[in-house]
């Protein structure tokens, strides 16, 4: 089972790269602009690095052939406990520890990684019975 997750999940990382970009994109403006601090800026990345990850993932990671309207509102309950965990992992990493914020969503983003490649694998994207 290891080896037919193995080529799915390097997708699914490289997906990932791409919704990282937009995610750290927004964090990096916002947080430099002063519009907004590092949790808030993570966030709001968050969401467009959403946006970004279901389209990708839909089509180039998992092939889905389920429906958006069975889809989406499955991701995006995977997608609102990943947000959680972003929020109270960048809460604790750079308010409460103290680590630079972008060292902090670096670390952030690959705990998150795991949750959301086992949610979208096994509950998401999963093939129709």
């Amino acid at each position: 089972m290891l080896k037919s997750l193995a080529p799915q999940f390097v997708r699914y990382v490289g997906v990932g790269f791409a919704a990282a970009a937009a995610h750290y994109g927004v964090l990096f403006a916002l947080v430099q602009s002063g519009l907004t601090g590092a949790v808030a800026g993570a966030l709001a990345g968050f969401v467009v690095g959403g946006i970004v990850s279901y389209s990708l993932n839909r089509r180039f990671t998992f092939r889905s052939d389920r429906g958006h309207d069975e889809a989406v509102p499955r991701f995006i309950l995977i997608t609102v406990i990943a947000f959680g965990l972003t929020g109270a992992l960048m809460w604790l990493f750079a308010e409460h520890f103290g680590i630079h914020y972008m060292l902090a969503q670096v670390i952030t983003t690959v705990i998150v990684l795991f949750w959301t490649f086992a949610g979208n694998r096994f509950w998401t994207f999963t093939e129709r019975r």
